[in-house]
C-alpha cells in the first residue's frame, strides 16, 4: 500500500492545489450532502497523513471529490479505497521534470517521494503564484479571534531567530524554531481569523520550518533537516507565497548539495528561482544564481556553475539598496556574492579563481563587504576555503594565517557543520605534517 502522506500530496496538487483549498472543497462537498459542518484547519490534513481515519461522513465526501463510489468507500475501508482512487502514474516519469528524472528509482523513500511531489507541484502552481489578497472572510469560526499584529509578532520572532543563528550557531535556535512553529500551529488550530491572517500565519508556520531544517542540518542531522524543509515546502505552496518558498528551496539546495546531491540541489534552486522572480528582488535573484553555482561546482560542471557565477553577479547589479530589499535577504551583499563564487571555484580545482573572489569579498565599497563580525560562523567557514586555497597554492604562511583565523571566528558558535569544515582543513594540513611551521600549527590546535 502507497503511503497515505503521498496519495493525499497528489490529490492536493491534482484536486485543490493547496491544502487549504482542498480541504474547503472536501468541506463543501459535505455540507451540501448533507452531513453538516466541517472544519478545514490544515491540522486535519496533517492528522490524516499521520494515520488518523477520517470519520464515514467525511470519507464519503472526499469521496464525491474524487468521484468515488460510496460502495467502494464502505467495501474496501480506509485507506484502500483512497489508494483506489489515485491513478498508477503518480511517480512515473512523465510527471518530473528533466531535473527531476531520478525521482521514481527513489520512490521507494518517503522523503524523497514528498520532494519530488513538492517540486512537481510547485512547477505547476509557479505561472499563477501571487501573494494572496487579502480578505476580510473568516477562515475560523471557534475560539479567540487573531489578528494581523499576532502574524507581525511571529514574523519579528523568526527574524530574531535568525540573526541569533549567525551570531550563537545553531545548537540552541533550533528548538526556538520549532517552539515558534508549534506556537502557530496552535493558533491555527483553535482561533478565528480573516482568510488574510491565516494566509500571513501559514507563510509564517513555513518560514519557521524552514529555520527548524536549516540549523537542524547546521546541527549535523540532515535527516530531521529534510523532514522540516519539506513541510516548509508545503506550507509555503499552501500561502501562496514566492518569498518565504524561495528562501526555503535555496537553504534546501545547501543541506543537498553538501550531503552528496547536486542533482536534487540543482532541481531546488530551479524551483526556487520561480518564486524568487515572482518577488520581484535582483538581490534574490543574484543570490539563487550563485546557489546555482555551487550546485553546478559540487555535480563537477564547471561550464554550467561558470554561466551561474556570471549570472549571478549581472543580477546584483540591479539589485536595490539592502534597507529597500526583502528582510530575509539581510546576510546577501556583493561580499556575500563573491564568497559563494570562490567556494564554488575551489570545488572545481581552481585554487587561485577561488582565492581572486574571497579577495573581491574583502575590497567591496564598504557596505557591501563580508562582514566576519556580524557572521562568525560564515567567515569561519570561509576563511577555512581560503586557507584550503592558499595550502593547494603551496602558499603555507599565507595559509595557516588564514586557518588562525578560521578558528578564532569559530570560537564560542554551536554549529556541527563550521567544526567539520575545520576538521576537514585539519586533514588537509597534516598532509603537510612534516613542514616544521605546519606541524607547530597542528600541535597548537588540538
Amino acid at each position: 500500500m502507497r503511503d497515505i502522506a503521498v496519495l493525499l500530496d497528489y490529490l492536493i496538487q491534482h484536486h485543490g492545489g493547496t491544502a487549504a483549498s482542498f480541504l474547503r472543497r472536501i468541506a463543501a462537498r459535505h455540507k451540501n450532502l448533507g452531513y453538516g459542518g466541517l472544519g478545514s484547519h490544515r491540522q486535519k490534513l496533517d492528522r490524516w497523513k499521520k494515520g488518523t481515519e477520517p470519520d464515514r461522513h467525511t470519507q464519503l465526501a472526499l469521496a464525491d471529490l474524487l468521484n468515488v463510489s460510496a460502495n467502494n468507500v464502505i467495501r474496501l475501508g480506509w485507506p484502500l479505497w483512497l489508494e483506489r482512487a489515485v491513478p498508477d502514474v503518480l511517480l512515473s516519469a512523465h510527471h518530473a521534470t528533466t531535473s527531476l528524472h531520478d525521482a521514481p528509482e527513489r520512490a521507494g523513500d518517503p522523503v524523497q517521494r514528498r520532494r519530488f511531489l513538492i517540486l512537481s507541484a510547485a512547477s505547476g502552481a509557479s505561472a499563477a503564484l501571487k501573494m494572496p489578497t487579502p480578505a476580510e472572510a473568516e477562515s475560523a469560526t471557534t475560539g479567540r479571534r487573531v489578528g494581523a499584529s499576532l502574524a507581525s509578532l511571529h514574523e519579528q520572532r523568526l527574524d530574531a531567530l535568525r540573526h541569533l543563528d549567525d551570531r550563537i550557531g545553531s545548537g540552541h535556535v533550533y528548538s526556538g524554531a520549532v517552539d515558534e512553529y508549534n506556537m502557530i500551529s496552535d493558533t491555527l488550530r483553535s482561533a478565528s481569523y480573516t482568510e488574510s491572517v491565516e494566509h500571513r500565519l501559514v507563510a509564517v508556520a513555513a518560514d519557521a520550518q524552514r529555520a527548524a531544517g536549516w540549523t537542524a542540518y547546521d546541527s549535523g542531522d540532515p535527516d530531521t533537516a529534510e523532514e522540516h524543509f519539506a513541510t516548509a515546502a508545503e506550507l509555503a505552496l499552501e500561502a501562496g507565497d514566492p518569498e518565504v518558498m524561495a528562501n526555503t528551496c535555496a537553504f534546501w539546495a545547501i543541506k543537498c548539495y553538501s550531503t552528496n546531491e547536486p542533482g536534487a540541489a540543482a532541481s531546488l534552486v530551479e524551483t526556487a528561482h520561480t518564486y524568487g522572480y515572482a518577488t520581484g528582488s535582483a538581490r534574490m535573484t543574484a543570490m539563487l544564481h550563485a546557489r546555482a553555482c555551487r550546485a553546478y561546482a559540487r555535480a563537477a560542471d564547471p561550464r554550467a556553475s561558470d554561466r551561474a557565477a556570471n549570472a549571478a553577479l549581472s543580477a546584483y547589479e540591479r539589485a536595490v539598496p539592502l534597507h529597500e530589499d526583502l528582510s530575509s535577504l539581510y546576510w546577501v551583499n556583493q561580499g556575500e556574492i563573491h564568497q559563494l563564487l570562490g567556494s564554488s571555484a575551489l570545488n572545481l580545482g581552481r585554487p587561485a579563481l577561488a582565492l581572486h573572489h574571497f579577495e573581491q569579498a574583502a575590497v567591496s565599497s564598504r557596505s557591501e563587504t563580508y562582514d566576519g563580525d556580524s557572521f562568525p560562523r560564515g567567515a569561519a567557514i570561509y576563511e577555512a576555503r581560503a586557507a584550503e586555497a592558499y595550502l593547494a597554492l603551496n602558499d603555507l604562511d599565507e595559509a595557516i594565517l588564514t586557518a588562525r583565523q578560521a578558528i578564532d571566528h569559530m570560537g564560542g558558535v554551536s554549529s556541527a557543520r563550521g567544526n567539520n569544515t575545520l576538521a576537514d582543513l585539519r586533514a588537509k594540513f597534516r598532509e603537510h605534517g612534516q613542514v616544521p611551521v605546519i606541524r607547530e600549527f597542528l600541535e597548537m590546535t588540538r
